[in-house]
């Protein structure tokens, strides 16, 4: 911004210049016009000399004449080149210095109200790129304090609140953008997903009511149905979850990548529909859980301080989630304590979200969860690793040894 305010001196001192010029030059004017008045007065001072001289008889009329005529010369040589004498306007000369005083000050005061010098200082910022996903936050929510009608900048806010586990923070944003933009179909789904995220993963009839209108305003509304599909598998409604996820299927075209991710999904709520268990939860304790197809093969096992703190029966969520991306996980297993320890793979075929699968992204983190009442969301102890590469080759060991905050 310094070079901003320096452009703006420049061009307050060429406004003053336009002012001050007249009344410095009037100055100038005063001081010929003083001196002039000078030289009158010295002339009349010497025909009055001439005169006494005069009639004291030691001159003649010739010679009077002859000294008038000097007089007169020098005179004019004297006052050649000055302006005529102006008499002086004290106004003229204050209506330039109030106006000098006035200017930047109205200027300044104009520019607070209606000038754009922090959307410029954003305008900047956004053509670097940003050291930390912190610093990227701060400048878009000073982007949407500074322009709180841009739907835009609420959009990406609130993706960006996403991708940095904010769901809270990201419906409240997505709200604002469906104000602003209108309630769209793609806008109602995503607004709905945050608000799920938001409420710990809770079905509620607002929730009900975004998808539903997602759903009337286009009947293929890929987040809404993916959405709907998760809420029903995970309320062990299979057989809905199963509808959703065909409907899914069936608006992807071919070639899209996740749709095997969704038949993924169908397969183990028809699984579930035929009491089959999955067969990560039927291996015996410290046998390797075989999986096909390529992914991370993990190996998960019980500090010994924490083998008397839980009880055989208590579920063992193991999953992945994005280091930068969505906080919904990308991928999870099953088992329980009693499994322990045990090697499972995961893979884009054990995706949660038909749209996201491991492959997508590049880097992920790994969680063994223990949870006595069997939900994924929150449990009593757990274990992570370190961001890795979805297609790492080597076993990743997690020990299950922190305690889950409340």
């Amino acid at each position: 911004m310094i070079d901003f305010w320096i452009g703006a001196g420049l061009l307050l001192l060429a406004a003053l210049a336009f002012l001050l010029l007249p009344l410095l030059r009037g100055r100038g004017v005063q001081a010929e016009e003083d001196r002039t008045a000078l030289n009158v007065a010295l002339y009349q001072e010497r025909l009055g000399e001439l005169a006494a001289q005069q009639a004291a008889g030691t001159l003649d009329s010739e010679q009077l004449e002859a000294g008038r005529a000097d007089a007169a010369r020098e005179l004019l040589d004297d006052t050649e080149g000055t302006t005529p004498t102006r008499h002086n306007n004290h106004l003229g000369r204050a209506v330039p210095l109030i106006a000098a005083i006035l200017v930047p000050l109205v200027g300044y005061g104009l520019y607070l109200h209606w000038g754009a010098s922090d959307k410029l200082q954003l305008a900047r910022e956004f053509t670097e790129q940003p050291a930390t996903m912190e610093e990227m936050v701060g400048r878009l929510e000073r982007a949407v304090k500074a322009q709180p009608e841009s739907a835009e900048a609420w959009y990406f806010l609130a993706k960006t609140y996403m991708n940095r586990e904010r769901p809270a923070d990201a419906a409240t944003a997505f709200e604002q953008v469906v104000k602003l933009a209108g309630r769209q179909p793609e806008l109602l789904g995503q607004w709905a997903q945050a608000l799920y995220f938001a409420g710990d993963r809770q079905w509620s009839k607002q929730l009900q009511q975004l998808t539903d209108e997602a759903l009337r305003g286009d009947p293929h509304e890929v987040t809404s149905l993916g959405l709907l599909g998760i809420a029903a598998y995970e309320e062990e409604r299979f057989a809905e979850a199963i509808g959703f996820w065909e409907r899914l299927v069936a608006t992807l075209p071919a070639e899209d990548p996740s749709r095997d991710a969704i038949q993924g999904g169908i397969a183990r709520a028809r699984e579930q529909l035929g009491e089959t268990a999955p067969a990560s939860v039927t291996k015996p304790a410290g046998e390797m859980v075989a999986e096909t197809g390529a992914g991370l093969t993990v190996e998960v096992q019980l500090a010994a301080e924490v083998v008397d703190k839980v009880r055989p029966t208590d579920a063992v969520f193991i999953f992945a989630r994005a280091l930068s991306g969505p906080p919904m996980p990308l991928a999870v297993k099953r088992i329980t304590v009693a499994d322990l320890p045990a090697t499972v793979n995961l893979s884009d075929a054990d995706a949660m979200t038909p749209q996201l699968r491991l492959s997508n992204f590049e880097q992920v983190r790994l969680f063994a969860r223990v949870s006595r009442d069997g939900n994924a969301t929150r449990g009593e102890w757990q274990g992570s690793s370190e961001p890795l590469a979805p297609d790492d080759a080597d076993a990743i060991k997690l020990t299950i040894d922190q305690p889950v905050a409340p």
